[in-house]
């Protein structure tokens, strides 16, 4: 198991969250489980898939959920870009959530390939002829 609060791409995930519920929380009612809820999603699944990867123990499997968070942060910046079009968040504070998601995606990236260039252990469990 590894420790997911040590792993700065987290620690980064973790504030932006903070900070995507704090600016959507200015949003019309309507929009409640429309792109609120989406960006929130969005934002908790990056480093939510991040400390789930650390908890597995193949680097196949961390490698698995460090993809699914960068998925997630793509779709965050997706959603945050339509709410500066939108006119729900305003351009220097979407901007800046902007860059903040392409960081952290740029900080998974190299762990992603990192993990994806390790070929699987082969399992303790096989059977042997």
């Amino acid at each position: 198991m590894r420790n997911f609060r040590g792993l700065k791409a987290w620690q980064r995930a973790y504030t932006l969250s903070l900070d995507i519920y704090r600016a959507t929380k200015a949003f019309p009612v309507d929009e409640r489980f429309g792109l609120t809820s989406q960006l929130r999603r969005a934002a908790v699944s990056i480093g939510a898939n991040i400390a789930e990867g650390c908890g597995h123990r193949s680097d196949r499997e961390v490698g698995r959920f460090m993809q699914f968070a960068l998925a997630s942060a793509s779709e965050l910046e997706h959603e945050l870009l339509l709410a500066r079009d939108l006119h729900l968040l305003d351009s220097p504070m979407a901007d800046d959530l902007i860059a903040r998601t392409i960081e952290v995606r740029r900080m998974l990236t190299p762990i992603v390939a990192r993990l994806q260039r390790h070929p699987p252990r082969p399992s303790s469990l096989a059977t042997r002829d």
